[in-house]
């Protein structure tokens, strides 16, 4: 007798985000594709073994900021997606567990962590999380599963205006750092030059380009950052042949804190957002956001809407 495994044992749609050095992203099983091609097949990519899934290979994270906030975790950075099964030039899409067929992207995908148990080593599922992927970067929230707005911190209807809106942050190419912050605003709500606070109505697809945005996201505060080298992130990590990795030296460094960064635009090379669907361009700053079914952008600056 043959045995059949189900489809989910086989592509393991189980992620976990616990702390800067042990988190996951959903990323296709085989490839090179694209996310557009496969969101209802992801499989969960991580940063440390132990969770039976695939593993994130040295040399693939250029960057990452980890951030807990009294409503949600969230990781933002810059990744060479070739490691994890995307083509090079894939600007991406969305994940969520609610997909339009209520069923999630990836389809019966989970995520759990230990970030808000007592012992920081009981797992708890998260209900509401969010992750875009593309542009070569990338953004994952996961909303405290006993907080009251965790549906609307970590929203999911944004997802044609990507991380620079969905998840301001103050990422860094080249760094690695874990950090304490303020909560954003919640997603699309914003309050405009005359003091009225507005929600942000995301147009359909078939209206084409969103050329422009009546607000810029504020990045939230952030405090007692404590920076790595790469080698920290990759100690548990395999290596890959055919790309050449080039991750910086070993050790851990301490910067300043208890002292706030303000929100705002935040620096040129900030991460910013993908998105699943029309073909559209938003040029915030000096980078663009390309939005496309397999062509989603993943905006490195945020300065000013153009």
């Amino acid at each position: 007798m043959v045995f059949l495994a189900p489809l989910a044992l086989l592509r393991h749609p189980t992620a976990y985000i616990n702390l800067f050095l042990d988190f996951c992203l959903w990323a296709p099983p085989s490839g090179p594709t694209t996310i557009g091609e496969t969101e209802h097949e992801e499989v969960a990519w991580c940063t440390k073994p132990g969770h039976g899934s695939r593993l994130i290979p040295a040399g693939a994270l250029k960057g990452v900021q980890f951030m807990k906030t009294a409503d949600y975790v969230q990781v933002v950075g810059f990744i060479d997606q070739r490691f994890i099964n995307l083509k090079p030039d894939d600007y991406g899409g969305e994940l969520d567990p609610h997909g339009a067929d209520f069923r999630g992207n990836p389809l019966g995908g989970l995520f759990y962590s230990t970030a808000w148990s007592s012992d920081k080593n009981t797992y708890q599922q998260v209900i509401e999380w969010n992750n875009f992927m593309g542009g070569n970067a990338f953004c994952l929230k996961a909303c405290d599963p006993a907080g009251p707005n965790a549906a609307r911190f970590c929203e999911h209807i944004y997802d044609r205006i990507g991380c620079a809106f969905n998840s301001p942050n103050n990422a860094q190419n080249g760094t690695f750092e874990s950090c304490s912050g303020d909560n954003q605003d919640y997603p699309g709500i914003y309050t405009d030059a005359s003091g009225k606070v507005q929600t942000y109505t995301q147009p359909a697809e078939s209206l084409g380009v969103i050329s422009s945005m009546p607000y810029t996201p504020k990045v939230p505060a952030s405090s007692n950052c404590v920076t790595y080298t790469s080698s920290a992130i990759y100690a548990a990590l395999p290596t890959v042949t055919g790309i050449v990795p080039t991750p910086s030296s070993s050790g851990i460094s301490t910067r300043t804190t208890g002292t706030k960064t303000s929100g705002g635009s935040g620096p040129s090379n900030t991460a910013g957002g993908s998105s699943s669907s029309g073909s559209a361009g938003l040029k915030v700053g000096s980078a663009i956001l390309s939005f496309g079914v397999g062509a989603v952008g993943v905006v490195f600056a945020v300065v000013a809407l153009a």
